[in-house]
């Protein structure tokens, strides 16, 4: 039994267009389905605005789901509310994309580290210190670091914070939304080093959220492809970054820069702009800009199917290896 399992879920945001304007819905994450093991890292990638945070935001329960299921150990998170949902966030964190931000500026570090703890564990005040100072030194900080502010700290020591906090109530996954984009390339690499250190510790599952491939090939074991809310590719981060099958795919791989001129990909410029996800074309939401399109991409939505394997899936009419 995996320990995530997410089936059809969708998260919609009702908007008004103008003063006089007719309701709608942005179709934020639209019938999204995949499974995630215990210990393992899955990546989720795609462009700006396609759904990826939100998805990442409503897994720990941060936006409510407006329908699909949420399993984590066979229980139904999208389900729950009040105290029960407080006590079954024991189980799923966040690291969230903004260093700066995520941390309230008023807690020194023992003290956000020390509200986790105290809402989640039956630790006593100084088996709580114990086991704060434990968190700092698994994230590579010290226990001289217990008392400062998050002003006084680069904001590498932010996020390393984040990740501590993250870590505190022993969860099962943790999702990271973007959790190096706001660094330098210098530190990002020392974080994700982190993360796999952590992980080989901890056994922890996370859902690592990016838009640069290169990083989520490196750390993940499989990689989600999202497009305007829905997955259009996945499969192992090896074989899917080898030999992406899906137009969109094989764009997104195509701007990443490779210093092994036999591994450089000829880029592929898509035209125009992504399409609003509060009037999605009909079809396949991709086709205004897929060099492949044909009649039936304007009529039809593709199903997210298996491709060749049980590992790989698509959603494309007319999927191909780039030759």
């Amino acid at each position: 039994m995996p320990l995530l399992a997410v089936n059809d879920l969708k998260v919609y945001y009702p908007v008004r267009t103008g003063l006089f304007g007719r309701p709608g819905m942005v179709r934020a994450v639209d019938g999204v389905s995949f499974e995630l093991e215990a210990g393992e890292t899955v990546g989720l990638v795609g462009e700006s605005g396609c759904g990826k945070s939100t998805l990442g935001r409503a897994l720990v329960r941060l936006e409510t789901p407006n329908g699909g299921s949420i399993r984590i150990d066979d229980t139904d998170i999208a389900t729950l509310h009040g105290r029960t949902l407080r006590h079954a966030r024991k189980k799923f964190q966040m690291i969230f994309q903004d260093p700066y931000g995520s941390l309230n500026p008023r807690l020194t570090v023992y003290a956000a580290l020390d509200e986790v703890l105290h809402l989640h564990t039956f630790l006593n005040s100084e088996e709580r210190l114990k086991r704060i100072v434990e968190l700092l030194e698994l994230v590579g900080l010290e226990s001289a670091h217990l008392y400062r502010y998050p002003h006084q700290f680069s904001g590498g020591q932010r996020q390393r914070i984040g990740i501590a906090r993250a870590l505190a109530a022993e969860p099962k996954l943790i999702v990271a939304d973007e959790p190096v984009s706001a660094l330098d390339v210098s530190v990002q690499a020392q974080i994700i080093n982190l993360l796999q250190d952590i992980q080989r510790q901890t056994d922890t599952a996370f859902l690592f959220i990016a838009h640069d491939l290169g990083v989520v090939e490196h750390i993940s074991r499989r990689i989600l492809v999202m497009y305007l809310g829905k997955i259009v590719e996945a499969g192992p981060a090896a074989e899917l970054c080898a030999r992406p099958v899906h137009p969109y795919t094989q764009a997104l791989l195509s701007a990443v820069p490779v210093l092994d001129a036999a591994r450089r990909r000829q880029r592929i410029m898509l035209k125009g702009d992504v399409p609003s996800p509060l009037n999605p074309p009909g079809g396949c939401s991709f086709h205004p800009r897929c060099p492949k399109a044909q009649a039936i991409c304007r009529r039809q939505v593709p199903p997210l199917r298996s491709y060749q394997s049980p590992e790989r899936q698509c959603a494309c009419f007319f999927p191909d290896c780039e030759q």
